[in-house]
């Protein structure tokens, strides 16, 4: 029993002259400033690259030698990847966030007012191709990989914040590794169909005069007035060359960057080109919400142009009436469809 207590008493006395050991230790050195320094030059000699010089001495991309070739294959730390970081993960991903909450907002509040926009006119029955077959793929090709590059790059960019607290880690880790895959493979797909979309609707987006008018009264679309339009109205005109082309080309270029990071870039273009391909994907989404919203729910008739191909004549006429005059007066191919036969009226391609 004696020496159960003596030992302890020694284990019990141990323990407290390590805690008055390490309470000393944490209170800061205690040893002069000349005892330091040469403590410090000291670990300079024995342990050269665990010294806080030695570290400073290497940020900011300062060059040192490799035998690894690539470009910035000597630079070991960088320091912009944390200005990258700080406007990825604040000013791009915040203020994008909120755009595209705003633009949903806007669409709610509109469709609230207008609900879906209705023809004046009875539909007639006689049914007016507006799109071809292929027209209608390259834009289904455009808009399903859109689709996929949307979802996929919202889960990689707000995920962490949004889905993690409802997935927990590991279902997300799974989702956003699906998604990262989708997005790599897609993305050249996306560039291919826009590139075919461009080719087969360039003809029809030419800017004219007339939409101007168009544009100047938003096409009645609040005022309620009837305003004629092309094959395409003004609108649709803004979204193709300064979305589906000016957009496009931002996001194609900057993704093809990210993508295939085996030509020279250094890391600074790819932070650069991480920052201009997140800030141009939000908003071609925030302009996309509008033109999926006036093609579905804000206007009867839009959908089913770009399903079947056909629309009613009383639908071309209110819509698109300079088009539709020149499909009356034999100017373009014209086709009619009674009782679901279509029959061909004459006209000239």
């Amino acid at each position: 029993m004696k020496r159960l207590f003596a030992r302890i008493a020694a284990v019990m006395s141990a323990t407290v002259c390590a805690g008055a050991l390490l309470a000393q230790q944490s209170t800061g050195p205690t040893l002069p400033p000349a005892e330091l320094a040469k403590q410090q030059q000291a670990q300079t000699t024995a342990q050269p690259y665990n010294n806080k010089p030695v570290w400073d001495n290497a940020r900011g991309a300062v060059s040192g030698y490799t035998s690894i070739p690539g470009p910035e294959a000597g630079v070991l730390i960088q320091d912009g990847g944390q200005t990258w970081r700080a406007l990825k993960n604040g000013t791009v991903s915040v203020w994008g966030g909120w755009a595209l909450v705003a633009m949903f907002l806007v669409t709610g509040a509109f469709y609230a007012w207008k609900g879906t926009i209705q023809l004046h006119e009875s539909p007639t029955g006689r049914l007016v191709e507006r799109f071809s077959f292929f027209e209608r793929m390259a834009h289904w090709s455009t808009a399903i990989t859109f689709s996929i590059l949307a979802i996929s790059g919202l889960i990689l960019a707000f995920g962490k914040h949004i889905l993690i607290p409802v997935f927990g880690f590991t279902l997300f880790s799974w989702l956003a590794t699906l998604s990262k895959t989708l997005h790599n493979f897609v993305g050249p797909l996306f560039i291919i169909s826009c590139v075919v979309t461009f080719v087969v609707f360039v003809r029809d987006n030419w800017p004219k005069a007339v939409d101007f008018k168009w544009l100047a009264s938003f096409g009645g679309l609040l005022s309620g007035k009837h305003v004629p339009s092309e094959k395409f109205n003004a609108g649709e005109k803004v979204w193709f060359w300064g979305g589906l082309m000016g957009l496009g080309i931002i996001v194609g270029v900057s993704g093809l960057i990210l993508n295939f990071p085996n030509f020279g870039q250094t890391r600074s273009t790819m932070q650069l080109a991480n920052l201009v391909h997140l800030g141009g994907s939000i908003l071609f989404m925030v302009g996309a919400v509008g033109h999926i919203y006036m093609g579905t729910l804000g206007m009867a008739g839009a959908f089913s142009a770009m399903k079947t191909g056909k629309v009613d004549e009383a639908w071309a006429k209110e819509h698109h009436e300079i088009w539709y005059n020149d499909y009356k007066a034999g100017k373009l191919a014209r086709h009619e469809n009674r009782a679901g036969h279509p029959q061909p009226v004459g006209g000239d391609d």
